[in-house]
């Protein structure tokens, strides 16, 4: 299978799993499909993965957090898509805010002193957030939804100093 072939039916599988996940309806694959499509997607990023060996210092590392974050985030929406399970999609959910902290967490490291430190604040704030309102999806009590409330506000105070 050719690369744009093998891209193009990765892309189709991530919209249409994105599509059901969207409208609610959990899409459940068989056994076999499942570890096809993970075979599939451990050898795409293990491919990309190597390509980022031709670039250099800060460049180099944001390029494998950027493969890393996408291999891992493919993988939990994999798994949902096998098992079509809440908890996996919460999994899903929460692997795509590690994967954004990750990510920005690495392009700070293009800064220097103060801004890098502010940088980093800032990205440890939006996934504290991020983690509060995916806190709040997954538990709708009132107690949980004060306590995301207070968690978010907190987050958001810290970011404005």
């Amino acid at each position: 299978m050719n690369q744009a072939s093998h891209s193009l039916r990765l892309i189709s599988t991530a919209a249409l799993a994105a599509g059901f996940a969207a409208s609610g309806i959990a899409a459940t694959i068989s056994p076999a499909t499942y570890a096809q499509a993970r075979g599939e997607l451990q050898s795409s990023y293990k491919t990309e993965r190597d390509n980022c060996a031709s670039q250099t210092g800060n460049a180099k590392d944001i390029c494998v957090e950027t493969v890393k974050g996408r291999e891992k985030v493919a993988m939990a929406h994999l798994q949902y898509q096998r098992s079509g399970d809440a908890k996996d999609m919460s999994k899903l959910n929460e692997a795509r805010v590690e994967a954004r902290f990750e990510l920005t967490k690495e392009m700070c490291d293009d800064q220097a002193g103060n801004a890098k430190d502010v940088c980093v604040a800032e990205a440890q704030g939006k996934q504290k957030i991020a983690k509060a309102e995916l806190e709040a999806d997954y538990k709708p009590s009132d107690k949980t939804r004060y306590n995301v409330s207070i968690a978010k506000a907190e987050a958001e105070y810290s970011l404005a100093k």
